[in-house]
């Protein structure tokens, strides 16, 4: 089993469906993904090779990066949200 991001992807599914276990990662994405490995979207999980494992490894390594920077600069700061307690 596939053990990506910490999340382990479904060994019987096709790659560009398995990556979408990945949060952050949609359909869109896992194509552009398995495209820029040169991987084939329609090989399962459990055929994909350490080579082909590695170069995914390392391209959603970027794409998590950027996600978590993205996430970050979109949240507001705390002392900016207001917070209904219940009582009014």
């Amino acid at each position: 089993m596939a053990r990506i991001s910490g999340i382990d992807l479904p060994k019987n599914k096709r790659g560009v469906i398995g990556l979408t276990y990945i949060y952050g990662i949609g359909r869109s994405t896992a194509k552009k993904i398995l495209a820029e490995a040169e991987i084939d979207e329609s090989i399962k999980v459990q055929d994909w090779n350490d080579d082909q494992l590695g170069k995914i490894r390392k391209l959603i390594s970027e794409i998590s990066y950027h996600l978590s920077r993205f996430l970050c600069r979109s949240s507001k700061p705390s002392s900016l949200v207001q917070v209904c307690s219940g009582e009014g």
